[in-house]
C-alpha cells in the first residue's frame, strides 16, 4: 500500500517524539504489539501531549483529518519491486519474493526462499505498526461523534475510511500470519493492566469476518466517486473489491479445511483453521466480486486500435482471435497497448477505469529501477525472471511455449527489424524464441537484444542510447561488470514498469508511474474462480450465484481478448479441473510482478511444488561469440539466493520472539 493513500496531501510527514499521558507504556500495550513510549508515528505534534488534547482533536475538523491520515502513514508501501526502500523494510517484495524472479542479493522477502528466517530474525515484521494503525482506527470511531465541525458527508466519509484503514490492517496482518489477535473496539484506557491487555489469536474464520464486517461497513460510508484531487482515498467499490478478496483466500485450500492444521488449537481447543472444508465460501466470494462488477463502474483498459499506413501500428490480430470489437473480441483494440499503458505512467490514473484502488509508484529514480534498466542506461538488469516464468507466456495465437516449434524455439535470430503498436521496435537480432509471443510478454518482459527507447535521452542519438539494444550475455552491455551483484543471471528482466521515455541518468527523465492495488482484472479473475469451485448455487440477499458456464466464458475472455489472445471455449469452461489450471495461468501472467503471485501460490497450496523446482534460465556465463551456448537452458544453483526452497512452516510468516514475549496468549505458527 503505497503511504500516500488516504493521504490528502504530502504534509503529514512529520512525527513526533516523546509524548505525554495519551502515550501507553510499553509494558501495558507492549503486551498486545511491540510498542514505545515514543508514539513517533503520530502526525499531530502540538496536539496529543495529553488524554485531553487527544479529545480536542476531535473537536477540529482538520486535526480529525491529521489523525486519520496519521493512521494511513503506517500503511506498508507495497509499490516497491524489491520490498525494500534503501535497507528499511516496508512489504514482502514483488517477485522475488517467490517463483517469479530472482535477484543475487539478500532482501527482507526473498531470505524467506532459502529458509534463513527464524522467530529470532524474522527480517520482515509489520505486527507492531499495524496494530498501531489499527487502534488509531479504533480511535478514530470512537471519538468521531465529538465532532461537531463535521457535516453529514464528511462524517460518513472519515467513518468510512476508518473502517477501511481497520480492516486493511487486519488483512494485511491475516495474509501474512494467519490468524491474528482481534483487538476489543474500545481502546484501553492507559491504566489498563497487562493482563487485561494480553489476548489470544482469533480463529482464521473469526478475523474474515471481522475484516469483512469492516469493509462492508466502509463500503456503507465510503463514496463511490472521489474528485481528482482525492483519488487515492479509498472508494465503495475499493472496499467491495478487498472484502472480496479477503473471501477468495478464506475459501481457498490454506483455510478452507487445511488438516495440516489440525493440531493448530486456541485456549478453548478451537482449531485456529478450520478442518471442514466449507465450499459456500466460494460462494461469498462470487456475490461480493458480483457487487463489484454490477457496480457498472469499472471496466478493463483497453486503446482503440491503431491504423496507419506505415506498418507500424496495431498487428493484425491471429486468425484464432475473435476480430469482433471488445469485450467480445480484440478487433477494435491495440492489445500491447491496452496492458502495458496500465503500468507505465501514460495515462493519468484518475481516467484508467480499470483501477479501483491505486496508489503512486515509488519505483522512482535510481531505486528499483536500477535492477532492471541495463548498465548504458544507468541500471544494471540484476533483476533476473525465471524461465519457468518466460515459459508460461503463450505464443501469440494462444499456443502453449511448449507446443511451439523447434524453429520457434530456436536461438538463432530472426533478422528482420519489426515495429509494432506505433512505437515499440523489436531488433532483428532477436532469438526466434522471443518472437511471435503474446503481447503481454513485450509489456512485460526484457529480453536478449531488447529494445529500450528511452526518448527523454537528451544527449540525442550520438550517445548511443537512443532504442538501446541491450544484451545479457557475459561482459554485454546490459550489466555492469566491475561488481558481481549488477549483472543478470536468467537472460530476462522486467520491464513492466517502465516507459518508452525513460531513462535513469541526468539528462533523461523518468515518467511518473501509478501502482494498482486492486483492478478490474482481478475482480473478474476473482470471480470466475469462485463460480468455478461452486458445488451448488448459493444466494445472498439479493445476488445469486451459481456454476454458470456461460459466465465463467464470458468474464475470463475479457481478460484473454484484452491480452489479444483467443477465448476458451464452453468445453474448456465445463471441466473444473482444466478451468482451474486455465485461471492459475492466467493469473500468473496477467498480474506478473503485482505481488499478487506470492499469495496466490500459498492460498491455492501449490508453494511447496512450485518454489522447490530449480533455477532455470539461459547460459548467461556465455559471452556474445557464444549465442547458441547462451540460448541453451541452465539450471543454476551456483549462488546462495538461486538455492530456492520452500518447507510447510513457510505457508505463514513466523511472529517475531519479541512479540511473542510481551502478550504470553500468543502461540507462534506450526513449524516455527
Amino acid at each position: 500500500m503505497g503511504k500516500s493513500i488516504m493521504i490528502k496531501s504530502d504534509n503529514n510527514k512529520k512525527k513526533l517524539g516523546l509524548l505525554g499521558k495519551l502515550a501507553f507504556s510499553a509494558a501495558i500495550f507492549g503486551s498486545i504489539f511491540t510498542f514505545s513510549s515514543c508514539e513517533n508515528y503520530l502526525d499531530i505534534e502540538k496536539y496529543v501531549y495529553d488524554q485531553t488534547t487527544l479529545d480536542s482533536i476531535f473537536l477540529s475538523r482538520s486535526r480529525t483529518e491529521q489523525y486519520i491520515n496519521g493512521a494511513s502513514n503506517l500503511l506498508p508501501n507495497e509499490s516497491l519491486l524489491t520490498g525494500s526502500e534503501w535497507g528499511h523494510a516496508s512489504t514482502l517484495p514483488s517477485g522475488l519474493g517467490t517463483d517469479e524472479a530472482i535477484i543475487p542479493f539478500e532482501l527482507p522477502g526473498n531470505v524467506i526462499l532459502y529458509d534463513e528466517v527464524k522467530e529470532t530474525d524474522t527480517r520482515y515484521n509489520p505486527w507492531s505498526q499495524c496494530y498501531k494503525g489499527i487502534r488509531k482506527a479504533n480511535i478514530v470511531l470512537t471519538n468521531l461523534a465529538k465532532n461537531l465541525e463535521l457535516t453529514e458527508m464528511e462524517a460518513r466519509d472519515f467513518k468510512g475510511r476508518a473502517y477501511f484503514l481497520r480492516a486493511y490492517f487486519y488483512f494485511y496482518l491475516v495474509r501474512l500470519y494467519g490468524p491474528v489477535v482481534i483487538l476489543p473496539e474500545t481502546p484501553y484506557d492507559t491504566d489498563a493492566d497487562v493482563a487485561s491487555a494480553s489476548l489470544e489469536r482469533s480463529t482464521y474464520d473469526e478475523c474474515v469476518e471481522q475484516i469483512c464486517s469492516d469493509f462492508e461497513l466502509a463500503a456503507e460510508n465510503l463514496p463511490s466517486d472521489r474528485i481528482e484531487s482525492l483519488q487515492y482515498l479509498p472508494t465503495k467499490g475499493a472496499a467491495l473489491a478487498l472484502k472480496a478478496r479477503t473471501q477468495l483466500y478464506a475459501a481457498s485450500p490454506l483455510f478452507n479445511g487445511n488438516t495440516y492444521y489440525a493440531d493448530w488449537k486456541d485456549s478453548q481447543g478451537r482449531n485456529f483453521i478450520s478442518q471442514t472444508e466449507d465450499n459456500s465460501k466460494w460462494g461469498k466470494a462470487a456475490v461480493s466480486f458480483k457487487k463489484v462488477i454490477d457496480m457498472n463502474k469499472y471496466a478493463l483498459h483497453t486503446v482503440p486500435i491503431i491504423n496507419n499506413d506505415k506498418g507500424t501500428g496495431t498487428s493484425p490480430l491471429p486468425a484464432n482471435v475473435s476480430s469482433a470489437n471488445f469485450p467480445d473480441g480484440a478487433g477494435n483494440i491495440d492489445p500491447y497497448k491496452s496492458y502495458k499503458t496500465l503500468f507505465d505512467g501514460t495515462y493519468q490514473p484518475y481516467i484508467v477505469k480499470e483501477y479501483i484502488y491505486y496508489c503512486v509508484n515509488s519505483m522512482q529514480g535510481n531505486g528499483d529501477y536500477r535492477l532492471i534498466m541495463p548498465a548504458k542506461l544507468g541500471g544494471n538488469s540484476s533483476f533476473s525472471i525465471t524461465l519457468d516464468m518466460i515459459d508460461d507466456y503463450r505464443m501469440a495465437d494462444g499456443r502453449p511455449f511448449s507446443e511451439a516449434t523447434d524453429e520457434e524455439k530456436s536461438w538463432k535470430p530472426v533478422g528482420q527489424d519489426k515495429t509494432f503498436s506505433l512505437d515499440y521496435p523489436l531488433s532483428g537480432d532477436r532469438a526466434h524464441r522471443d518472437d511471435g509471443r503474446e503481447p503481454r510478454f513485450y509489456a512485460t518482459i526484457g529480453f536478449n537484444a531488447c529494445i529500450w527507447p528511452t526518448t527523454s535521452h537528451r544527449d540525442g542519438a550520438s550517445a548511443g542510447t537512443k532504442n538501446y539494444k541491450a544484451d545479457y550475455y557475459y561482459g554485454g552491455s546490459a550489466s555492469d561488470m566491475n561488481n558481481n551483484n549488477n549483472r543478470n543471471r536468467t537472460g530476462y528482466t522486467n520491464r513492466k514498469y517502465v516507459h518508452q521515455d525513460d531513462c535513469i541518468f541526468w539528462n533523461g527523465v523518468m515518467k511518473a508511474k501509478t501502482y494498482p492495488i486492486v483492478r478490474y482484472a482481478e475482480v473478474l479473475l476473482g470471480y470466475v474462480e469462485a463460480l468455478n469451485e461452486l458445488d451448488s448455487p448459493y444466494t445472498e440477499g439479493d445476488v445469486s450465484v451459481t456454476r454458470n458456464v456461460d459466465e465463467i466464458v464470458k468474464y475470463f475472455n475479457q481478460i484473454r481478448y484484452r491480452a489479444g489472445q483467443p477465448g476458451i471455449t464452453a468445453a474448456e469452461a465445463s471441466d473444473k479441473e482444466t478451468m482451474r489450471a486455465l485461471i492459475k495461468h492466467e493469473r500468473k501472467i496477467e498480474f506478473a510482478f503485482e505481488g499478487q503471485r506470492y499469495w496466490d501460490l500459498r492460498r491455492w497450496k501449490d508453494a511447496y511444488n512450485e518454489y522447490n523446482k530449480p533455477i532455470r534460465g539461459l547460459d548467461v556465463s556465455a559471452r556474445e561469440a557464444q549465442r547458441e551456448q547462451f540460448y541453451t537452458e541452465r539450471i543454476w544453483n551456483t549462488e546462495k539466493t538461486m538455492k530456492r526452497m520452500f518447507a510447510n512452516k513457510m505457508y505463514l510468516w513466523p511472529i517475531d520472539r519479541g512479540t511473542l514475549r510481551k502478550n504470553g496468549k500468543l502461540v507462534q505458527n506450526p513449524g516455527w
